[in-house]
Formats: C-alpha cells, structure tokens, sequence
C-alpha cells in the first residue's frame, strides 16, 4: 500500500511589521490547509514580520526564539494541528539571519537560515548547515527562495533522506522583473527535482507595494519537475497535493 500525505502551500498578501496581522493569516490559512487534511503547511519568506532588508526596521523587529514575545507566537499557534514552516527575521545573540522555524502544535522543531544571501540581505549572516524534520511520514528539509538557484541544498537534504523540500519565498520585485521572472522561479525549482528526487513545495507573496508586485508563483512540483498544483498568479490561496511518504515510490 502507497502511503500518502497531503502538504499545502500558500500565497498570501506581504505582511510588513505586523506580526498580529501575519498569525491571523497563519491561522486562517492553517485551518483551511487542515480542512483539506493537510499534515504540513507552507508559508512565505520572513512571512512573521516581513521582508525587512533596512538594518533598523529588521532589528526592531527581529525575534529572539529564547524570548517572550517568541514564546507567545507559540502559544498562540498551539491549537493548529498541521505542521507548519513560516519564515522570519531572527536575532540570536546580535546576529541576525533570513530563517524559516519549524512549529509542530506549539513546539519548535526547529528553525533553517537562508544560506544563499542576495547582495539586498547584506544585514543577516548565513547559515550554515541543512537540517532535516519529519511530519505526516514526510521527511523535509528547507530552501529559502534564492537557495534553490544553487543545486547544493537540495542535495544536501536529498543525502540525508529528505522526499520533500519545502521552499518559503518573497518573489516582490519591480513589474518588468516579476513578469521576467514569472515562469523561471517553477524551472529553476523543477530542475533542483529533476536532480535529487525530491518534491518541492513552494509559498510565495502575492499584491502589489511601492510599484512593485508579487506574482507568486506558489506551487507544487513533482520530482519529474512538473507542476502539480499552484496557486493562480495574483490571488490568495492554497496549492494542496498529495505526496509519498518518506522511502515510498510513487
């Protein structure tokens, strides 16, 4: 018997430092995903506080997973059954880092940091190692948008027996950009399948800010690199499918 968990990812609006704002989408999406019996769900790139790159604003901002305020973003997620993967701006010990926690009814599993840096995060410092988790039979580790451009990561979780790679994005980018860019984000990460054997699902930014847009594109790719279920550009939503569990072939 094939075994199968379903895994949602989603598209939402860019939530800027507003981290009440961004736990109600976390749990309205949430509890659309388990509606759907989805046993991991998948939010964007620093989804908590937002994609903040100005040194000051993403201090101000940043979170301390040993801190209070940490702790009660946990209790208020404690009733979603779900896995959950979101993205965040962390401080530990001054050093901040783009990551991405791991948050199981309540409890930290675990967090990633964003390894591969664009020129525009010169403030977060990398990380530097590819941890893996386990929900729903499922093992999975974490891209953060750019690292899926370099084959490395990918590998890295596909060698310790990852099935999964779950990618959290923040696609806004001018309008001429986005429209460039719109196809290619799905190639590239159909590519970093093809590779490893790993399905990848990916959650991405949608809106427009400042003339600049997020298109998405959120989705669900299959290791042949095939797109199995996405969100249309533009709107919110939730992109579901069902995935092998981990050491079962399709």
């Amino acid at each position: 018997m094939n075994h199968k968990t379903k895994v949602a990812a989603c598209q939402v609006p860019e939530i800027r430092a507003d981290v009440e704002q961004a736990l109600c989408w976390i749990e309205t999406y949430a509890a659309r995903a388990e509606s759907q019996e989805a046993r991991l769900v998948c939010f964007p790139e620093c989804f908590l506080q937002g994609y903040l790159v100005e040194e000051d604003e993403a201090r101000h901002h940043a979170i301390d997973f040993k801190s209070q305020e940490f702790g009660a973003v946990l209790t208020r997620l404690a009733k979603i059954k779900p896995t959950l993967v979101f993205g965040l701006i962390e401080v530990d010990k001054g050093v901040l880092f783009n990551s991405a926690v791991v948050v199981d009814q309540g409890r930290l599993l675990g967090a990633y940091r964003k390894i591969r840096l664009l020129d525009g995060e010169r403030i977060f410092q990398p990380g530097d190692s590819y941890p893996v988790f386990e929900a729903g039979g499922l093992t999975f580790g974490i891209n953060i948008c750019y690292d899926t451009n370099f084959p490395e990561g990918a590998a890295a979780l596909a060698a310790q027996g990852a099935n999964v790679l779950v990618c959290p994005a923040n696609n806004m980018m001018g309008r001429a950009k986005a429209e460039e860019w719109k196809h290619r984000h799905n190639e590239i990460r159909g590519q970093r399948a093809r590779e490893t054997g790993l399905w990848i699902v990916s959650s991405d930014v949608t809106g427009e800010r400042d003339g600049r847009v997020g298109l998405g594109p959120t989705a669900i790719i299959d290791p042949s690199g095939q797109v199995v279920a996405q969100v249309p550009w533009l709107e919110s939503g939730i992109a579901v499918a069902e995935i092998p569990s981990s050491g079962v072939k399709d």
